[in-house]
Order: C-alpha cells, then sequence, then structure tokens
C-alpha cells in the first residue's frame, strides 16, 4: 500500500488528469493508455492509475450519487475542478476499502482548498461527501439489519433442542 505523501501526490495527479480530461472532452481510459496528461512530466503510479481507471469505470455511479447528494446542484453546472474532487472522492469512499471515508473527504476537501475554483469550493465539497458518507452509513446499518433477521429467522427455523444420537431428550 502506498503511503500517505505517495497517496497524495496519486491523488493530485489523478486530479489533473479528471480535469484535463473533462476540458479536452476525453475519455479517461483513451488519456491513460495514450499519454495524453495535461504536462510532459507527468506519470501515474499503480496507486493513481487503479484509481483513474476506477472512476472510469464506475463514473456513472459516482454522478448519480455525486447528483443526488449535491441538492439543486447539476453535474454540468459545477466547476469542473470541484467535479472533478468530487469524482475522485467519492471513488475513494465508495470504492477504495482501504482508505477510511473520513480520510478521503479530509483529502478532498484539502484539495478543493489548493485548486478548489472559489473560496467555497472545499465546503461545497465537503458538504456533498459528507451527504454521500451519511448514506453509506445508512445502508451499512440497512445491510446490518437485514443480517440480523436473516440471522433471526435461522435460529427460529432451527430445532430448540437436538439430542445427541446416544442420548436421550429429557423435557
Amino acid at each position: 500500500m502506498p503511503s500517505k505523501h505517495q497517496r497524495r501526490a496519486a491523488r493530485e495527479n489523478v486530479l489533473a488528469l479528471l480535469y484535463s480530461c473533462d476540458i479536452k472532452e476525453m475519455d479517461i481510459i483513451d488519456a491513460i493508455e495514450n499519454g495524453a496528461y495535461p504536462e510532459e512530466e507527468f506519470w501515474l503510479s499503480q496507486y493513481a492509475e487503479r484509481i483513474a481507471r476506477g472512476i472510469a469505470e464506475k463514473q456513472s455511479e459516482i454522478d448519480t450519487q455525486l447528483a443526488v447528494a449535491s441538492e439543486n446542484w447539476a453535474l454540468d453546472r459545477m466547476p469542473m475542478i470541484d467535479r472533478a474532487i468530487l469524482r475522485l472522492s467519492a471513488y475513494e469512499m465508495l470504492y477504495v476499502d482501504e482508505v477510511p471515508v473520513s480520510v478521503a473527504i479530509s483529502e478532498a476537501v484539502e484539495l478543493a482548498r489548493q485548486y478548489g475554483s472559489e473560496d467555497e469550493s472545499s465546503r461545497f465539497v465537503n458538504g456533498v461527501l459528507g451527504r454521500i458518507a451519511r448514506g453509506m452509513d445508512e445502508e451499512q446499518l440497512a445491510d446490518e439489519r437485514r443480517d440480523d433477521e436473516r440471522q433471526a429467522r435461522e435460529e427460529a427455523s432451527e430445532p430448540a433442542c437436538v439430542a445427541k444420537p446416544d442420548q436421550e431428550v429429557k423435557a
């Protein structure tokens, strides 16, 4: 697993790639495979490429989550850099198990402070990702409730007393 510093650099490179692809209306995978990066010395680490490819693969699902969580903001009306930060961080939150949700949000807020389009970018990014995180918590709780209910049904369907073959059952 890459170090904290390596992941931060990877996020910045993925952000540059996403932003560049958005401006040029270029497919993320094409940009990766054809080396169409924003700078000559730009390169993607293994982690960065994994994230970029994952975003490309899951972009529809990510954009759905962002549209729901961004309340009154259409994705196409968001500043490109903010949208790129949100896609990057939402992907990490939803699909990268080794990155805690709180870390993904914190890193996104820092990226928004550093590269965001407006003074309010970091607050906007924090709010949208916070709503996604709350939705994830609700889904996890619902999954746990379903598991508990399933386990309770299974336990209820098991015989209350099971005797070993050579034992008598006492009432």
